[in-house]
């Protein structure tokens, strides 16, 4: 089961939720299936046996997982303390001689011993997954998710220096079928460039969309709409750094930021020019400017 790619991580519902958020790690998909034999398969997204290549974690969900248990998960290596897709190409003698540590982490589960489970929804999945893995090291393990929007884009900020790629959102009540489905969305960092953000539009606190100064000297309005999380974010630093209603020619009724804040900005790439600019985050230096002005540059 793949998931569609998504410009923007889809917001949460009002309770009951019906999204998981998950970390997109940088690794080798790979089923796990532990055989009657006791033999482990670790089959790539193209039928490919890695466990050859991975005997380690081979051996490991051999001892720590029952018989008749199917996994869906992620082969991730790790350098430095973060994730290394490029320790994953190089051989098992190598990672073992530079000590390059392996781990599988697993984000569903199809099978249990004597049961299909692919029918039951991702929450009641999640659940019996969390279970099988109670008990297991921490080469085996299940990758973290949470139901909290704001979570998911703190982690979609913060952790791309640890090799996460994004975030992926599930339908809780999507059931396990090959292909790809808009029940399972993936949202990856992009390329990103540095702005400015000169204004809000809309309500100083909540507001719903930015006017930014974009590399190139052009001023944008944000798209699409800050979500609420956003929206909060920048409300709550904006604060009283937002002067009063102006009318401007281009944007309408604007409230100038003064001193203006970095940001980082994905513009989206138009047939002839670039269209228009959506809001990543805050640059983090950005928090620390109140009073102090910032250069062109950000």
């Amino acid at each position: 089961m793949r998931p569609r790619s998504a410009d923007e991580i889809p917001v949460q519902g009002e309770p009951p939720r019906e999204l998981q958020y998950s970390l997109k790690l940088d690794g080798f998909r790979a089923l796990a299936f532990v055989l009657d034999d006791g033999k482990v398969v670790l089959q790539s997204r193209s039928r490919r046996d890695l466990a050859p290549e991975f005997p380690e974690i081979a051996a490991h969900l051999r001892d720590q997982l029952p018989i008749g248990i199917v996994l869906d998960g992620e082969l991730c290596a790790y350098r430095e303390g973060r994730l290394s897709f490029t320790d994953l190409l190089r051989s098992h003698a190598d990672r073992a001689r530079t000590g390059v540590p392996v781990s599988y982490i697993a984000f569903d589960l199809l099978a249990v011993p004597g049961r299909d489970v692919r029918g039951l929804p991702l929450r009641d999945r999640w659940e019996l997954l969390g279970t099988a893995l109670r008990e297991t090291e921490p080469s085996l393990q299940r990758v973290i998710a949470t139901l909290d929007e704001e979570t998911a884009r703190g982690w979609f900020r913060d952790l791309r220096d640890a090799g996460v790629e994004g975030i992926v959102a599930k339908a809780l009540n999507s059931t396990y079928r090959a292909g790809s489905t808009w029940a399972w969305r993936k949202v990856r960092h992009r390329d990103t460039s540095d702005g400015l953000l000169l204004g809000v539009l809309g309500p100083p606190d909540r507001p719903r969309a930015l006017v930014v100064r974009l590399p190139d000297g052009r001023t944008a309005t944000t798209s699409p709409r800050l979500t609420p999380a956003q929206s909060r974010e920048i409300g709550a630093l904006v604060g009283d750094l937002a002067g009063p209603p102006a009318q401007d020619p281009e944007h309408g009724p604007v409230r100038w930021v003064n001193p203006p804040l970095p940001v980082e900005l994905r513009q989206i790439a138009g047939r002839r020019r670039l269209e228009n600019a959506t809001f990543v985050r805050v640059r983090s230096e950005g928090w620390g400017v109140r009073g102090e002005g910032v250069g062109g540059e950000g």
